[in-house]
C-alpha cells in the first residue's frame, strides 16, 4: 500500500474513533438526578436539607465554583460537604420563613473527565406559605369618586412590597392612558403618574389583574376593578384684567375688543408702554400655564417670554426678549382655548392694542451742534450753532480766516445738544464711537480726541438748547482753501444710560 494511502486510512479510523467516543458520551450525559429538598413549600426551615446527586463522579472544584444559592434574590454563604456523587451545601446562616429560594447550577459545571452538563439545572422551594400573598389594602381615586384634578396620580398601598415590572404588565387603564409607574414606601405603594390629563368628564377604570405579583413573584390571586370621574367643576375661566408692569407701578389696561369694555366701535389704545415694561394676566380661576402660553401671541413686536412657571395659576406675568421700538404699536391677543384644572376652556378672546411711547424709552436724538469760530479766544469765542433742520447753512470759516489758516491744525470743539429720556444720558463712547465729519472737495479735515460730559471749553450752553443734554468732542480742525459741503454724522446706534438706542443716524449739512 502506499504511504499516502496509509495516511489517510489512519485518518479515518481516528474520526470514526472520536465520534464513537462521543456517542458514548452522548449516552451517559453529566447531570443532576436527584436535589433536595425539592419544589415544594418547607414550613420547618431549620430542618431543610439542600443536596445534588450527580450522574458522573463531578469535578467538586468545578461544581462549587458554578453553584448558587438566593433568598429572595439575595445569595447566601455556606460550606460544601462531599458523599461520593452527592453535593451538601451547608448555609453559614439558617434560612428564614416566609421566603423564596433558588438553587442554580450552570452548564459550565463539569465531571471529573471533564465533560460539562448539557443545560443549566435550577431548582425552587419556599418556606412562604401560600397564604402570604400581596394583598391591595386601599386605592386612590376610589371607587366612584369625582375628582377635579385632571392631572391626579393614582396611589396603590399593597400589604407587601410588589414588583414594578408586574405593575407594567398587570395594572390597566380603560380608557388606556399612558404614564408612568414608580414605587414609595419601600415597594408597598405603586403611584402611576399620567403623562397627559385625565379626560373631562369621562369615567375611568383601574384594572388590577390577579396574576400581579410582589417582589418575590407570589401572585395576587384576586383581581380588582375602581372607577372614578373627572370634573366637577363646569365653569370657564375668564381673563380678568391685564396689567402693564414697570419698575415701580402697575397700570390696568383696557381691553380693544368692544363686546368686553367700550362702546361698540370704539378703538380703545393703551399708550404709556416703556421698553422694559411687562404684562400680567389675571384669570378667575387657576389655569395651565401651558395653555396661556399657547394662546397668547403678539402683533407688531416680537420676543414675548413668559416669566411664570407654566403650571396652574391665576396670574401670570410675560416680558419682551426684544424690547419694542420706541412709539411702535403692538397688540396682544389672547385668543379662546385657556383651560383650567377641570378641562374646562375659555370661551372669550382678548385684544389688547399698546403704543410704546413711554418717556423713559425715548432714545437720543439730536437737535443741533455748535463750534467756535475763534477756539483762542478767551473772551469772545464766536460761537456758531446749526439745528438739525439747518440744511445747508454756511459756515464762517473763510479762507483768510485767521483762527483756522489753511493747512494748519487747530485745536477746536464741537458741542452736541440732545433729546433725552428724563434722567438718562448719552453713552460718551457710543458718541465718540459713531460721530464722523464728511466734506465735498476736502474743505476740512476734524480729527477728535477727547469726549466730555462736563468741564466744557464754553461756560454756558447755547440758551435755547440749556434744557438739552450736551457733550463735547475736542479735537484738531484743519482747514483748506477749497470750497464745498460738510457733514456732521452720528451714525445710528448712539445709546444713552438707560440702554435706549436711536436706530437713524443724523446729519447736518451746512456750506463751507
Amino acid at each position: 500500500m502506499k504511504p499516502g494511502n496509509i495516511y489517510k486510512v489512519c485518518f479515518l479510523w481516528i474520526l470514526i474513533l472520536f465520534f464513537l467516543s462521543c456517542d458514548i458520551l452522548r449516552d451517559s450525559p453529566f447531570e443532576v438526578l436527584e436535589w433536595s429538598p425539592g419544589n415544594s413549600y418547607h414550613g420547618e426551615p431549620e430542618k431543610i436539607i439542600i443536596s445534588l446527586g450527580f450522574s458522573h463522579d463531578p469535578d467538586q472544584a468545578s461544581v462549587e465554583r458554578h453553584f448558587s444559592l438566593s433568598e429572595d434574590g439575595d445569595m447566601v454563604k455556606g460550606n460544601f460537604h462531599w458523599e461520593g456523587r452527592r453535593m451538601r451545601f451547608i448555609p453559614l446562616a439558617q434560612l428564614e420563613k416566609n421566603r423564596d429560594y433558588v438553587l442554580a447550577l450552570s452548564a459550565e459545571a463539569k465531571d471529573t473527565n471533564g465533560l460539562s452538563m448539557d443545560s443549566n439545572f435550577t431548582g425552587r422551594f419556599t418556606t412562604r406559605p401560600s397564604s402570604v400573598r400581596p394583598v391591595l389594602l386601599s386605592c386612590y381615586p376610589q371607587m366612584n369618586d369625582a375628582i377635579d384634578d385632571p392631572r391626579t396620580e393614582v396611589n396603590l398601598v399593597f400589604s407587601i412590597p410588589i414588583s414594578l415590572e408586574s405593575l407594567y404588565d398587570n395594572v390597566s387603564f380603560n380608557p388606556p392612558k399612558n404614564g408612568s409607574w414608580r414605587l414609595e414606601e419601600g415597594g408597598c405603594t405603586a403611584v402611576f403618574v399620567p403623562s397627559e390629563p385625565w379626560t373631562h368628564n369621562k369615567r375611568q377604570e383601574i384594572r388590577v389583574s390577579a396574576a400581579l405579583t410582589d417582589s418575590s413573584g407570589m401572585f395576587m390571586g384576586k383581581e380588582f376593578l375602581s372607577v372614578f370621574v373627572v370634573g366637577q367643576d363646569h365653569e370657564s375661566p375668564l381673563l380678568l384684567e391685564a396689567w402693564r408692569l414697570t419698575d415701580s407701578s402697575e397700570f390696568l389696561m383696557l381691553a380693544a375688543t368692544a363686546a368686553i369694555y367700550g362702546a361698540e366701535g370704539e378703538l380703545i389704545e393703551n399708550e404709556g408702554w416703556e421698553r422694559d415694561d411687562r404684562l400680567r394676566l389675571v384669570f378667575s380661576k387657576p389655569v395651565d400655564g401651558l395653555s396661556v402660553n399657547n394662546c397668547l401671541s403678539v402683533e407688531g413686536a416680537q420676543g414675548l417670554v413668559m416669566e411664570t412657571m407654566p403650571d396652574f395659576k391665576n396670574e401670570f406675568v410675560f416680558r419682551f426678549d426684544t424690547k419694542p421700538a420706541y412709539e411702535s404699536r403692538f397688540t396682544f391677543r389672547l385668543k379662546a382655548g385657556v383651560r383650567d384644572y377641570a378641562g374646562n376652556a375659555c370661551e372669550n378672546e382678548y385684544i389688547y392694542r399698546i403704543y410704546a411711547n413711554g418717556i423713559k424709552s425715548i432714545p437720543p436724538q439730536l437737535v443741533g451742534i455748535r463750534l467756535p469760530m475763534a477756539p483762542g479766544s478767551g473772551t469772545d469765542q464766536q460761537l456758531v450753532s446749526f439745528g438739525i433742520d439747518s440744511l445747508f447753512d454756511r459756515l464762517p470759516i473763510t479762507d483768510g480766516n485767521e483762527n483756522y489758516p489753511s493747512g494748519e491744525g487747530i485745536i477746536t470743539w464741537i458741542e452736541f445738544y440732545f433729546i433725552t429720556a428724563p434722567g438718562a444720558s448719552i453713552d460718551p463712547f457710543s458718541l465718540m464711537e459713531l460721530f464722523r465729519i464728511e466734506t465735498s472737495n476736502n474743505v476740512l479735515i476734524f480729527s477728535p480726541r477727547l469726549v466730555k460730559t462736563d468741564g466744557f471749553s464754553s461756560a454756558q450752553p447755547r440758551v435755547v438748547w440749556d434744557n438739552l443734554e450736551r457733550l463735547e468732542i475736542a479735537g484738531v480742525l484743519t482747514n483748506s482753501t477749497n470750497f464745498g459741503i460738510v457733514n456732521f454724522i452720528i451714525s445710528p446706534g448712539l445709546r444713552d444710560s438707560f440702554g435706549n438706542k436711536n436706530e437713524k443716524s443724523f446729519r447736518i449739512s451746512i456750506l463751507k
